[in-house]
């Protein structure tokens, strides 16, 4: 994989899952990883897990980057501003920013509809989903419109033509999933004149922190969760769709991406890179041709 020695980059929403992965291999690959979220070794979120952008930017140092963890909500303005801010004064640029703030797991009421769902809760959904991204372009991309060549990256669950053709389990997280999709077209189309690129980019099916505690197992022994469920076993880590990214940021010829909706899996498949043992999952093309086609799970062929 090409360096990244010196780039500066900003991953926001980088706690845990694939916000975590993106920054640790975008650490690995040389960078400077701006680390922000809401728990902190102090504090937690609303969302109550254990897993800190201290820790995230501790991996991301000792990949190899240079991890800096900054506390931030990125619904506060001003919080974002000074983030902002902060990168200006310490680097005078920004090169990639990550958009990846989620955190709606816990408010979502899976197959509910709209007049049965907690209205607070999906209109919170909504919020943390699409006002983060929106908040954070705002500041961000001025800073990192001023030096041509810049990248972000709209972190979403599903590929354009997937979101677009099926219901994403209720209204809100429909709403919440197509969101990066259009703002990373958005922004292809306002950093064109700056040299910019925007790409949205989904992992396949993650092994994330809450993934793994919703099966009962953790990453040495995940297999184990393919006898609960079997289509399981095409499930990635969340360094695999961090190293694609990495791949894309290093990538000279990145403007042809701009635009466009791609996966973790067809970013190792473009660019030669592989999970942390050693497969190239292909999660969303094994969904709809394999689970969403209602066939026996059977991964060969998509590893």
């Amino acid at each position: 994989m090409a360096s990244l020695t010196g780039i500066v980059t900003l991953v926001a929403g980088a706690t845990r899952g694939a916000g975590r992965g993106i920054a640790v291999e975008l650490g690995a690959a040389g960078a400077v990883v701006y680390c922000t979220g809401r728990t902190t070794r102090q504090q937690r979120s609303e969302y109550d897990r254990p897993e800190t952008i201290e820790d995230t930017a501790d991996l991301v140092t000792a990949a190899g980057g240079t991890g800096i963890a900054v506390p931030t909500d990125h619904l506060d303005p001003g919080a974002v501003a000074a983030l902002v801010g902060r990168i200006d004064r310490e680097h005078g640029r920004l090169d990639v920013l990550v958009n990846d703030i989620w955190g709606g797991e816990l408010l979502v009421e899976w197959d509910t509809p709209v007049w049965e769902h907690d209205l607070a809760n999906g209109l919170r959904t909504l919020r943390l989903a699409v006002d983060t991204h929106l908040i954070t372009a705002h500041h961000a991309l001025r800073l990192l419109s001023r030096t041509p060549g810049g990248l972000v990256v709209e972190v979403t669950d599903g590929t354009a033509g997937y979101n677009t053709e099926n219901y994403r389990l209720n209204v809100y997280y429909d709403l919440a999933k197509i969101a990066p999709i259009r703002l990373a077209r958005s922004w292809a189309h306002e950093l064109r004149a700056h040299g910019g690129t925007s790409v949205a980019v989904t992992p396949g099916w993650l092994r994330s922190e809450l993934m793994l505690q919703h099966y009962g197992v953790a990453e040495e022994n995940w297999r184990d969760a393919c006898a609960r469920e079997p289509h399981f076993a095409i499930s990635e880590t969340p360094r695999f769709v961090g190293r694609g990214i990495a791949a894309l940021a290093a990538d000279p010829d990145r403007h042809r991406w701009t635009g466009r909706s791609t996966s973790s899996g067809e970013l190792a498949q473009v660019y030669g890179v592989d999970d942390l043992d050693g497969s190239r999952p292909d999660a969303w093309r094994y969904i709809v041709e394999v689970q969403d086609a209602g066939k026996p799970a059977d991964t060969t062929g998509y590893r």
